[in-house]
């Protein structure tokens, strides 16, 4: 994603539909903390029984994680209070918070720590690194927070580039949507492979009793191929769509093309549920699908535009190079206009399924 805090910077763009998915699960990050959070026990063998650790990975340059981690905190807090009964400004004053920022090796995070709340009630320190594996010394971690970041996959699925494998091959598209159904598969074993990965490493890292809470975008199980119904990754066909235009057209080679393609899965609801029931280490406190439609609406087609731009530019310009983006772009933006219901979130069935999982004693 874009760092720095220019126009087309994730920061300056604010991450809307983020920002409203976590404006959506609130609620639930309250309620989990409050039904949820052992102090006693996940304390119990603590140096520093005062001392609370949290993570947010994928946390991206903000401002939504910090408003993630202000809610995570006033949250504990209060459960805190409730739990000791101690006067406020006495628990206010013991109680400690350590929080860990972590994104991959390229995120900006001079951006992330230049833009930090400066009124803030914990210590934060920035952990660059793969999630999907190990980032913390064992059992160290009390509370774990990761928001619309599991969708992206650690690489694309290897099948799908080999052209040897003609079933698999996703030539002429830089997605599974609207592809083989080897294609999928593919993409959902990478997906699969990945959150089996990333939840064996926060077993590692996860006190017995700590909470970890996830909010995946998914896709519901069945979608209806009409007019009424649209998946999440259609966007995709739209650009890739504008890539293979400017590749008749001379602009870059169709084999570049072929080459490219998007690290993105949304999956079906009952993927990730399969994948959380069945791993050892983690029960499933809570699974509850969040009603964005309250919360986010896209202003117009350009706003809907610099928003995806700010999330696919780095991407496009690692593989094409910078000078085909501006013109990409616009492609992009006369077939969003030509297709706007991509933008409607009534008819956009994406789904961000908020996950609450309490690692076994």
């Amino acid at each position: 994603m874009n760092g720095g805090e220019g126009p087309r910077s994730f920061y300056a763009q604010n991450s809307s539909l983020q920002r409203s998915a976590f404006e959506a699960q609130k609620r639930l990050i309250d309620e989990a903390i409050a039904n949820n959070f052992d102090y006693t026990t996940i304390t119990t063998s603590a140096s520093n029984k005062n001392l609370i650790t949290i993570a947010d990975l994928g946390c991206s340059t903000g401002p939504n994680t910090f408003i993630a981690i202000h809610t995570i905190t006033q949250a504990i807090k209060n459960h805190y209070y409730h739990h000791t009964h101690e006067p406020l400004s006495d628990h206010h004053q013991n109680l400690e918070f350590q929080v860990f920022f972590s994104d991959q090796v390229s995120n900006d995070f001079n951006t992330l720590f230049k833009n930090i709340p400066s009124n803030r009630s914990y210590f934060a320190c920035g952990v660059p690194g793969n999630f999907r594996g190990r980032l913390f010394p064992k059992q160290s971690l009390h509370f774990v927070h990761s928001a619309s970041a599991l969708h992206w996959l650690s690489r694309v699925p290897k099948d799908i580039m080999d052209g040897s494998n003609c079933r698999a091959w996703n030539k002429g598209r830089i997605h599974h949507t609207d592809a083989p159904k080897e294609v999928g598969e593919a993409y959902e074993a990478q997906f699969k492979e990945d959150l089996v990965n990333f939840l064996n490493a926060r077993a590692e890292e996860v006190v017995g009793n700590g909470l970890v809470a996830l909010q995946i975008p998914t896709s519901p199980d069945v979608i209806v191929a009409d007019d009424e119904e649209i998946h999440p990754a259609r966007v995709f066909e739209l650009l890739g769509s504008s890539l293979m235009d400017m590749a008749r057209l001379g602009i870059m080679k169709e084999e570049k093309v072929d080459s490219f393609n998007l690290p993105i899965f949304y999956s079906p609801i009952k993927g990730v549920k399969a994948i959380v029931e069945e791993n050892e280490y983690f029960s499933v406190e809570k699974m509850e699908a969040l009603n964005l439609e309250n919360f986010y609406s896209v202003p117009n087609v350009y706003t809907f535009v610099s928003l995806f731009r700010v999330v696919m530019e780095d991407l496009i310009k690692k593989h094409f190079g910078g000078a085909i983006v501006d013109e990409l772009f616009d492609r992009f933006t006369q077939k969003v206009l030509e297709f706007p219901d991509i933008m409607n979130p009534k008819k956009l069935k994406i789904v961000m399924l908020f996950v609450l999982l309490k690692r076994k004693m």
